[in-house]
């Protein structure tokens, strides 16, 4: 039987690994690189997120205290605002406002990684598993949230080869309406993430 904070746990991972978000961020390496190469890509991108993902769940906010010297309240509201500002972005412009936000096209698996996948939310989420579940059931929910995520964005790329001459522009207003859906749910976890950094700050004596 699985418990509850491993259900709510799991739940987080996948909602802030939202493959049709990356889907938008990384819509030019869709179109333009073959499925053989864009599944090679994604799979190193997904396997280099989990492991990181996992040494945060097992080291959790001691790392920001005694190994970087900062406050693990501060990476909460830091990461809140950045997700938060993407939001408000991708709810307000659309799909343009994620690729004007990545830049260059990304060289390998780190440039894919970035800034989602890797990005404050998910780590911070990897800290919250690791301190309300045990290491295994931590390292099961890590595996199996990016699991989804890599399959569903290949999944997704698959399905835009197949359809895209005929029904692209159809295709691409889906995800973008679908996008900006997800963006209100991205943009209401983000504010989150702020209110918990600053009630953890206050909690602490605001020192």
């Amino acid at each position: 039987m699985l418990s509850q904070p491993l259900i709510d746990s799991t739940i987080l991972l996948l909602v802030l690994l939202n493959p049709f978000l990356l889907c938008i961020y990384l819509l030019d390496l869709i179109q333009g690189l073959d499925l053989k190469t864009f599944t090679k890509t994604m799979t190193r991108a997904g396997l280099m997120s989990a492991a990181i993902y996992f040494a945060f769940a097992v080291a959790g906010d001691r790392l920001f205290t005694y190994i970087f010297k900062v406050r693990y309240e501060s990476f909460l509201v830091f990461g809140g605002v950045v997700f938060l500002l993407v939001s408000i972005r991708m709810v307000m412009v659309g799909s343009s406002a994620l690729k004007g936000l990545r830049g260059d096209a990304p060289q390998g698996a780190e440039g894919t990684a970035l800034p989602f996948m890797l990005g404050p939310g998910t780590i911070s989420a990897s800290i919250v598993t690791g301190s309300k579940v045990s290491i295994p059931e931590a390292a099961g929910a890590i595996g199996f949230s990016v699991f989804v995520c890599i399959v569903s964005i290949i999944f997704l790329k698959w399905l835009h080869d197949k359809i895209r001459d005929r029904y692209e522009p159809i295709l691409e207003r889906y995800i973008d309406t679908i996008g900006r859906i997800m963006a209100l749910l991205t943009g209401t976890i983000a504010v989150d993430m702020i209110l918990t950094g600053v009630g953890k700050w206050i909690q602490n004596g605001m020192g």
